[in-house]
């Protein structure tokens, strides 16, 4: 390098540094899984965006653009949804991370598991719903939203929804579950996609009367339904949508029957740049789409870019 910021080159050359670029993100981790048997709706993986004055996360202001240099990598790590597990509280998402070395590390924090045993959902990007009491799974400040609480009242047992990325899950009601958060929507992709759905919790049939409690319904951008409408023994709940964060369905109790909860679904990491400064070195196989004057890196799972 030369006293002129320039780079010497070989056979006598001199060219200019590649000069530093700005780079906006959207990072969200994976979602947490429902409670399986009878239990709450998990939260949304952490969600935070920097891209066009878009919110966050939790209501959270948009976050400033990373900047970009020539020559650095910059890792990409995507949180796997978290795992159901038997009769118990669901596991908890991943995180996810985009880090350079010269940029302070965007964490997005896994969502939080669905209340079972124990009833409390867990803390997370979006907190977990939770099964019999009014205390609730936290979300975290910036990127999700609190989960829904369970009903306590004797001999009734709805279960609360899972954070949203945008909205709380709602509260359990006699034997009705609440349904899972709201996520948030973006266009950092080119076109608006919402993402970060939190899981409706799991409902109650009761044996002697045959009533059926309402399973929640999984929020928009991805968030898992609750199984059945209290009438199928052993009923799936579904899963969180893959690459959106989102939170899986609570486990639906019929007839004696414990239903089986939604897993979370897997987080995403989106990076958008100016096309005249993207470089093309990636690792982990990246979408790699254009739209107007940027280019945009989708990683589905984990992987690099090289400035």
């Amino acid at each position: 390098m030369s006293m002129f910021g320039y780079r010497t080159l070989g056979f006598g050359h001199v060219g200019a540094a590649k000069p530093d670029y700005s780079a906006d993100f959207l990072v969200i981790a994976g979602g947490g899984a429902g409670g399986n048997g009878l239990g709450a709706g998990a939260g949304a993986g952490g969600y935070r965006n920097s891209f066009n004055s878009e919110t966050s996360g939790g209501g959270g202001s948009s976050e400033s653009a990373l900047t970009f240099a020539g020559g650095i990598t910059y890792t990409v790590t995507v949180g796997a949804g978290g795992a159901i597990v038997t009769n118990a509280r669901g596991n908890s998402g991943a995180n996810s991370v985009l880090s350079g070395s010269n940029i302070t590390d965007i964490t997005s924090t896994g969502g939080g598991g669905g209340g079972r045993i124990p009833a409390v959902g867990a803390n997370g990007g979006s907190g977990g719903g939770s099964y019999n009491t009014t205390s609730v799974g936290q979300g975290t400040a910036n990127q999700g939203r609190n989960g829904g609480q369970g009903e306590t009242s004797n001999n009734q047992e709805g279960t609360g929804g899972g954070g949203g990325a945008s909205t709380v899950g709602g509260n359990g009601s006699g034997d009705d579950a609440g349904d899972g958060g709201n996520g948030v929507a973006s266009s950092i992709t080119g076109s608006a996609v919402t993402r970060g759905g939190g899981g409706g919790g799991g409902s109650y049939r009761r044996e002697n009367t045959g009533a059926a409690g309402d399973p929640g319904d999984g929020g928009s951008g991805g968030g898992g339904d609750a199984g059945g409408a209290g009438n199928v023994e052993g009923d799936t709940s579904d899963s969180g949508a893959t690459n959106t964060g989102s939170g899986g369905g609570g486990g639906t109790y019929v007839n004696g029957y414990g239903g089986i909860a939604g897993a979370g679904g897997s987080g995403v990491v989106i990076i958008r740049m100016p096309t005249a400064s993207y470089s093309g070195t990636v690792t982990g196989s990246p979408t790699v789409a254009t739209a107007g004057t940027d280019t945009i890196l989708t990683f589905t799972g984990s992987g690099s870019y090289t400035g």
